[in-house]
């Protein structure tokens, strides 16, 4: 009994901040303490400054080298790249509105890794998860970013210019911090302790204010539209992601930090990033934000489940 309460109060440790952070985002909005051009400041600062420079410096904290250990985002990617397979084949046989169909696959697939699953695994392993999880998330971003503009193009059936919108995706601030980190680290090349604090300040700012954002911008007035569909998309992005993932991982002999990162990871609810690319591409904005919510709010219960099952047969 004292063991499963142990192992309880470990995965609440984990999810409650993330949950608690996200309400009191919610609270200061109602009580306009922050509102829409705070959130959008917000984001765009998270997006562009913070979560790079946490990236960039996490990643060039532990040197690369050809002797590295790339297995696990290997195996993420192929991962995704797989389960994106099976929600194409999926959607087309049982979604009926083309239109719907990137954006239930986009909302299925991809995660919110670089801010709640990296807010997971900190909260989980604390700094140590900075020699895997960042490398993890760097490679798996790339994909999803690829993946997602091919499935949206693809299902609103528009003639975009795929190969611009692909520039687009390589020009995104968090691949540019990913690839130089990962170009710094290789080459040996030592950073100036100036920039390296000056850098950390940044970064310290980043899991908290992008939560206040997620929190202020849910919205629950739209949760009455395509509900049927939102609820497919997220019962595959918390449900049968997070075990294919974690069990192929297991499998495969990962244990401990690692299997623990490859289940908080892939437990993180819809990117935000997902209703952005919906949005611009004109496609059915209402369902990518219903399967945010859902899957945002949710993932607390789903993600705080798997992190007792695997800590009681002492796996993570």
């Amino acid at each position: 009994m004292n063991n499963f309460v142990e192992v309880l109060q470990f995965s609440l440790s984990v999810t409650m901040p993330i949950f608690l952070i996200l309400a009191l985002g919610v609270l200061l909005y109602r009580i306009k303490l922050i509102n829409d051009n705070f959130v959008d400041v917000g984001s765009k600062l998270v997006f562009n400054v913070t979560l790079p420079a946490l990236l960039f410096l996490s990643i060039i904290k532990t040197p690369l080298s050809e002797h590295s250990d790339f297995s696990l985002v290997i195996y993420g990617m192929i991962a995704v790249f797989l389960i994106y397979l099976l929600f194409e084949f999926f959607s087309a046989r049982y979604i009926k509105e083309k239109a719907d169909r990137g954006v239930v696959i986009q909302g299925g697939f991809r995660s919110n890794m670089g801010i709640i699953g990296l807010a997971y695994c900190v909260n989980a392993y604390g700094d140590d998860v900075y020699s895997v999880a960042p490398i993890y998330l760097g490679g798996v971003t790339i994909l999803f970013n690829v993946l997602s503009v091919i499935t949206l193009n693809k299902a609103v059936n528009k003639d975009a210019n795929l190969k611009g919108t692909l520039l687009k995706v390589l020009k995104n601030p968090l691949i540019l911090s990913i690839l130089s980190a990962v170009i710094v680290s290789y080459s040996g090349i030592t950073m100036p302790e100036i920039i390296l604090k000056t850098g950390n300040y940044f970064a310290q700012m980043t899991l908290s204010l992008a939560l206040l954002c997620i929190g202020a911008s849910l919205s629950f007035k739209t949760m009455k539209a395509d509900l049927s569909n939102a609820l497919i998309s997220s019962f595959g992005k918390l449900i049968f992601i997070p075990i294919i993932t974690t069990f192929g991982g297991y499998l495969l002999g990962y244990r401990g930090m690692e299997l623990g990162v490859l289940l908080l990871m892939s437990s993180a609810p819809s990117a935000s990033a997902c209703y952005v690319m919906v949005k611009s591409i004109g496609g059915n904005d209402k369902l990518a934000a219903n399967i945010i919510v859902i899957t945002t709010l949710a993932s607390i219960l789903t993600t705080s489940f798997g992190i007792t099952l695997l800590s009681t047969y002492k796996l993570m």
